[in-house]
């Protein structure tokens, strides 16, 4: 729900940011390695109960995947980068529950909902962008905003994962209320994606949809 808006207005700062790194020679793909390991580093810090160790090393993380798009449009966008992007990117939203669910036991049921709703909503949106890859330019359009993948929005999206895991830390002993609310709101997120889905699939048919002709007796 937040990310359009906090992308047009960090977007500037990012772009500097990624003129800086492009000067120092870096690549976006080591810029995403860095990230998921900094990342790691947080959920390790998270499941051992170091809090602000687990903080700082969240926001860095964050930082340095919004740094590597950038970049990337810089020196070269790839599949492959794109493609090291989201696993990295999943990979450390999902770390970070089991991490934090590890250091409070109480809430581990809160945890493990939230993580079902992950893949429920991770399913229906790189379902979807597949699907959208497919539609005409026009139709694709209304989905990208030059990232690798093409995204569709809802209420949970990668800014609101941000503030969640921020609370997180600073409240971990709240963590099974912020996990139930959190959970809630991704599994909003996936019905949104869902509908888009059915919607899209069930009025407007790809272009060169339609039933598989039958081979000719010559042809068989």
């Amino acid at each position: 729900m937040l990310d359009a808006p906090v992308r047009r207005a960090l977007g500037p700062s990012l772009d500097a940011g990624a003129a800086t790194l492009q000067r120092l020679g870096l690549s976006a793909t080591g810029l995403t390695v860095a990230g998921w390991l900094v990342g790691v580093g947080a959920c390790v810090a998270a499941a051992t109960g170091h809090w602000h160790l687990a903080l700082v090393g969240w926001l860095l993380n964050r930082v340095l995947d919004g740094l590597d798009g950038p970049l990337a449009r810089r020196t070269g966008a790839t599949d492959l980068g794109g493609f090291l992007d989201i696993v990295a990117d999943f990979s450390i939203y999902g770390g970070f529950v089991v991490a934090a669910a590890i250091a409070e036991p109480d809430a581990r049921v809160a945890c493990l909902v939230l993580l079902g709703t992950y893949y429920l909503s991770g399913t229906a949106f790189l379902a979807l962008s597949s699907v959208l890859e497919k539609r005409d330019e026009a139709e694709r359009a209304d989905y990208s905003d030059g990232r690798s993948l093409l995204f569709v929005g809802g209420l949970a999206e990668g800014t609101e994962t941000v503030l969640a895991y921020v609370l997180i830390c600073l409240l971990p002993e709240h963590l099974a209320l912020i996990a139930w609310v959190f959970a809630a709101a991704v599994a909003i997120t996936a019905v949104q994606r869902i509908a888009l889905g059915i919607h899209l699939l069930r009025t407007q048919p790809s272009h060169g949809s339609g039933p598989i002709p039958t081979p000719t007796e010559e042809h068989r």
